[in-house]
């Protein structure tokens, strides 16, 4: 008797931050963004909504550490590695990854960053921020370059995971692409190109777009640095000359 009082009367596990989050996660993943609440996520939990406000103030809170959260799959080995090129191939292939996996959530990681102020973001929200400008600095940019170039490669990448998430295909069972993407619905005189190119459309590749995108981008950010190189050694030359000059 006195067994089952004890038993019936444990307490249950303290709540982590970790699993309200992870459970804020998956229900943005069944449902999206919007849907989200401390209700659902307490009945998901089994616990009171009321006991999760001491892990997030707010749904704001609550959205920014789920990004948090989702950042934190993304690791960028800014100081190990020697192929600067290399590693932003690999991070891209990354949140390309975590984009899949968590499409409702991908509009949080463009936009939360934009409601809160660089110094208030969660701190794991300035991880990927912080590897990246390690990275380019020691890739040889310098400060200023190396910001430029995080801001270059990361509105890229989300450029490119929103572009590969929207939906294009308007009625699945037609066979014509024009048809199948709607695009008979737009004014021939006034939409040409866009009509044209139905069969590409069609035939968008995620993975490919994606290689292709940084090539581009990485191959200019690696002319860039060339670039700079040359010019410090030809102002360094210079310099050399100028101090060996007699009389000067």
């Amino acid at each position: 008797m006195t067994g089952n009082t004890q038993e019936g009367t444990r307490r249950r596990p303290a709540l982590t931050r970790e699993e309200v989050l992870s459970t804020a996660l998956r229900l943005i993943d069944a449902d999206g963004a919007d849907a989200l609440s401390m209700r659902r996520i307490g009945k998901a939990l089994g616990r009171d909504p009321m006991r999760l406000y001491r892990f997030a103030s707010s749904k704001d809170e609550l959205l920014d550490g789920v990004v948090e959260l989702v950042l934190g799959e993304l690791r960028i080995p800014a100081r190990e590695a020697a192929d600067w090129e290399e590693v932003l191939r690999r991070t891209a292939h990354r949140f390309r990854a975590i984009a899949l996996a968590h499409p409702h959530v991908v509009p949080l990681l463009v936009t939360r960053p934009l409601a809160t102020p660089l110094a208030l973001r969660p701190l794991g929200t300035l991880r990927p921020l912080e590897d990246l400008l390690e990275l380019f600095i020691r890739a040889g940019f310098d400060e200023r370059g190396a910001l430029h170039a995080y801001r270059l490669y990361m509105g890229f990448l989300h450029g490119h995971v929103l572009n590969e998430l929207q939906e294009r295909v308007h009625d699945p069972e037609e066979a014509d692409d024009l048809l199948r993407l709607g695009l008979h619905r737009l004014p021939l005189r006034e939409f040409p190109r866009l009509r044209s190119l139905a069969a590409e459309l069609v035939a968008y590749d995620g993975l490919q777009e994606l290689e292709e995108g940084l090539d581009v981008v990485v191959g200019g950010l690696r002319r860039q640095l060339d670039a700079v190189g040359r010019t410090g050694h030809a102002l360094a030359g210079q310099q050399g000359r100028t101090e060996a000059r007699p009389g000067r």
